[in-house]
């Protein structure tokens, strides 16, 4: 036990220390010889197979799981129950002293007893029904990994399941695809990633072929297990899989943290040690004077033990208050996973988060609209409300012309994702384009419908140097002129522009 423990302490000090990888350094061709691999073959079935069987599938390692029984024991057994489950049985001992040495016994301790026996049972169930709703660590980490990859081996692509991607593997990325491991770019068209669940970076990060910076996080050559291609597409040699991966070492890092006694906890233990000394000095002290008074050694026992239980509380209220406060808190979205937690929130002075992907999970939404110098709720209910002005605005058309067409944003194109709510539905591209999608969808109904009628001919991607967007589309007006859209930072566009366009004209 101790040995292990001590193999795991290393283990999570060796997890702590930077990650020591050149791959982002050396030349792409120092990469393939490294990983026996070639950009147009990849790797042949036969050396995959025994990289895999070397190294492991490419998946995150479950956390070891508590049984639910040992679960359901702790909260019946642990801290302060313990205490109620002796006062409980010495209740039951002093009944049966009482029954077996006294003709008339009363039954006022084994009511005590079945009492405190039933506030542990209780309180025992509520605090193993609170965990029992709480969700795992990892299985937060689960859902970033990719249903399918796309890879290259014998020089032909094929889809794999994850698992079976290996070192040395050259996967293909398009718009759209969670990375499935870390890998090292060797060709990159536009491709911007989502690493909010890495860094906490809102914005898409660029990638590429360049090597830009020592801090592997922020070089543009390399992408990293579960991040989401959000545009533009990639191909990459794996250079990282499974728990070797970027994420795989904060999962297990996570899982490996130590936790110590919350304040709640250590106020109980201390309550526990004084209360019990307390008891057992005043039980003996009253027990000794019943004897010097003619008592019997029976009846004294007796009076030791009603002495003690008396001074046991009862720990059915607070536990049913922090309960009740977890439920609360649940209803606001917020899972409470030990209910000594509350306690510990509630003496907190200072928290510090990085707050995208950390307290926000970078999904964005349309809250008002501006146009015709009036503020309109982007609710569904409040278009309707004033459909009648919307419905003959000349501006609000060309608002969402602009919004339809100046925008790379896509819903998923699946039977079951369309036939989702528009909120539900899955999309591929930037967070802030996804919200004037799903805002757009649901006031016109017919975006894709739109989209297709005036289709694009070319277009300028957003990025951070220009700080816009635009694109030019054919029309199905009877222009023969081209439309140009464009949309960005306020200043950028302001600048561009030479009127405004209000009530229908400039």
């Amino acid at each position: 036990m101790f040995r292990e423990k001590l193999t795991t302490r290393k283990n999570l000090e060796a997890l702590k220390h930077e990650i020591d990888l050149d791959e982002h350094k050396v030349s792409i061709n120092e990469v393939y010889r490294r990983y026996g691999t070639s950009p147009a073959m990849g790797l042949s079935e036969e050396r995959a197979s025994v990289i895999l069987e070397r190294d492991g599938p490419n998946d995150l390692t479950p956390i070891r799981r508590t049984p639910e029984i040992v679960r359901l024991a702790k909260n019946m057994f642990g801290g302060f129950a313990m205490l109620l489950w002796i006062g409980a049985f010495l209740c039951f001992f002093a009944h049966f002293l009482e029954l077996y040495t006294i003709d008339d016994p009363q039954y006022d301790n084994m009511y005590l007893g079945i009492a405190l026996a039933s506030v542990i049972i209780i309180t025992g169930f509520f605090s193993y029904h609170q965990q029992a709703k709480s969700s795992k660590i990892m299985e937060s980490f689960k859902y970033l990994v990719p249903q399918a990859a796309c890879v290259v081996r014998h020089g032909k692509s094929r889809n794999i399941n994850p698992e079976n991607i290996v070192l040395g593997d050259i996967v293909e990325i398009q718009r759209g695809n969670r990375i499935p491991a870390d890998i090292r770019i060797i060709r990159a068209h536009g491709l911007k990633v989502d690493n909010s669940s890495l860094t906490g970076e809102s914005e898409p990060q660029d990638r590429g072929i360049e090597y830009t910076n020592d801090d592997i996080l922020e070089t543009r050559n390399l992408a990293f297990f579960g991040t989401f291609a959000v545009e533009g597409s990639c191909i990459g040699v794996v250079i990282r899989t499974g728990d070797k991966t970027f994420i795989g070492r904060i999962a297990n890092l996570t899982a490996g943290i130590e936790r110590g006694n919350t304040p709640l906890a250590s106020e109980i233990n201390y309550f526990i040690r004084i209360i019990t000394i307390i008891a057992v000095v005043v039980g003996f002290i009253f027990s000794i004077c019943s004897l010097s008074l003619g008592y019997t050694y029976v009846e004294a026992v007796v009076f030791l033990i009603s002495i003690i239980v008396a001074q046991v509380p009862e720990g059915l209220l607070a536990t049913v208050c922090l309960t009740l406060t977890a439920q609360r808190m649940a209803r606001k979205n917020c899972l409470v996973k030990n209910l000594e937690a509350i306690e510990t929130l509630g003496s907190t002075t200072v928290i510090c988060a990085d707050k995208t992907g950390t307290l926000t999970q970078n999904q964005m939404s349309v809250a008002h609209l501006w146009f015709d110098n009036h503020i309109i709720n982007s609710d569904i209910d409040a278009f309707q409300s004033q459909s009648n002005y919307i419905r003959y605005s000349h501006c609000w058309n060309a608002l969402a012309r602009c919004a339809m067409l100046c925008n790379t944003a896509t819903f998923k194109d699946s039977l079951s994702n369309l036939s989702k709510p528009i909120i539900q539905r899955e999309c591929e591209g930037d967070a802030s384009e996804i919200a004037i999608l799903k805002c757009m969808e649901a006031i016109t109904d017919n975006v894709s419908y739109y989209r297709s009628n005036n289709p694009k001919i070319c277009e300028v991607q957003f990025s951070s140097s220009n700080r816009y967007q635009l694109s030019i589309h054919s029309t199905d007006d009877q222009d023969e002129r081209y439309l140009l859209v464009m949309k960005g930072a306020p200043e950028k566009i302001l600048k561009n522009c030479s009127t405004i366009y209000v009530d229908g004209c400039d």
